[in-house]
């Protein structure tokens, strides 16, 4: 019992000790994309998990390919049959709304929450183009902030340049938040604003969602941990500070945040909120476009199962339709 307990504390005592060490563990976790679930799945054959879906790789820098998964909205469902890539790009001009999906950490595009939303957007009337990063899925590279953003502004100037006119909508979940932000002002500064942005299970910064997280608190105790953990996030370059994109984001912004969110707190998604609104308010000239929806911890959705929300699709229609109003 005594060697366990010593075991237990040393082990305790070492994790920052490595972290200091070895900063690039910290980014490591944050991503979390070495794990590459669900396992055994090919991704370069969507059929497989999601019909009416193909797959392509775009080139968003040198050297770097990620893996996308554009599925159709259902009135292109009967005409899919057979057809190979080429066909569904041209299909993106079809005249429907396009969504780029933006993950949050861990695992690829075939995680079964972020497949079961896709499906529900499809049959809504939506494209949906579902990316896996850099370093994540098949896709090759190393994950980095800038990396990250970069691949999500590609994948929307892509779906822009192909998409005949049609509204094009930046979809972040979790992690994903952070890179929507970060791409949808980026485009903005470059003269493009975003048709629209959601945000799903957001969090304000990642300096603030790193003390939030579990194994952070559970090293609390130690002096210096904190100051630790967030100089490691610099040297890592690791901000994701949505709080300050959405100072200055024009696009209309959508947020859903569940009550119960045991990953990412509600408050971070009410912080959001607030600071857009001000925002928007700030800008005389311009029709404040910010809605927040809040799910009851009763409800049980969490941070990944907003999906399950037998009204999203009427949420979201209603938010968009009133854009064009």
């Amino acid at each position: 019992m005594k060697r366990a307990v010593i075991f237990l504390i040393t082990v305790y005592v070492s994790v920052p000790v490595v972290i200091y060490l070895f900063p690039w563990i910290l980014g490591h976790v944050v991503y979390s994309h070495l794990l590459k679930v669900p396992f055994f799945v090919d991704l370069s054959r969507p059929d497989k998990i999601l019909n009416h879906t193909t797959n392509l790789y775009l080139p968003t820098e040198e050297g770097v390919s990620v893996g996308v998964w554009h599925t159709l909205p259902v009135s292109q469902w009967e005409k899919a049959a057979g057809r190979g890539p080429e066909w569904y790009r041209e299909a993106l001009a079809d005249g429907r709304p396009v969504i780029v999906y933006l993950h949050g950490n861990t695992g690829t595009r075939a995680i079964h929450h972020r497949v079961e939303l896709v499906k529900i957007l499809s049959a809504a009337g939506y494209h949906v183009l579902s990316l896996d990063y850099r370093g994540f899925g098949d896709s090759s590279g190393e994950p980095s902030e800038a990396g990250l953003t970069t691949d999500a502004l590609y994948l929307y100037r892509w779906a822009k340049q192909h998409s005949g006119g049609s509204h094009v909508y930046l979809w972040g979940h979790s992690l994903g938040t952070g890179v929507a932000t970060n791409a949808a002002l980026r485009s903005q500064e470059e003269g493009s604003a975003v048709d629209a942005v959601i945000l799903e299970a957001p969090y304000t910064s990642i300096r603030k969602a790193t003390e939030c997280h579990v194994l952070a608190k559970m090293f609390s105790l130690l002096p210096g941990v904190k100051n630790l953990l967030m100089e490691t996030l610099e040297r890592n370059e690791l901000v994701l500070a949505s709080d300050e994109n959405l100072k200055r984001l024009e696009s209309p912004l959508l947020i859903l945040h569940a009550e119960d969110d045991n990953i990412l707190p509600y408050h971070m998604g009410q912080e959001l909120y607030q600071i857009a609104l001000g925002a928007q308010k700030e800008r005389l000239d311009a029709e404040v476009r910010v809605q927040m929806v809040s799910y009851s911890a009763a409800l049980g959705y969490a941070h990944d199962n907003i999906y399950l929300d037998p009204d999203l699709v009427r949420v979201l229609g209603d938010f968009l339709k009133g854009l064009q109003t």
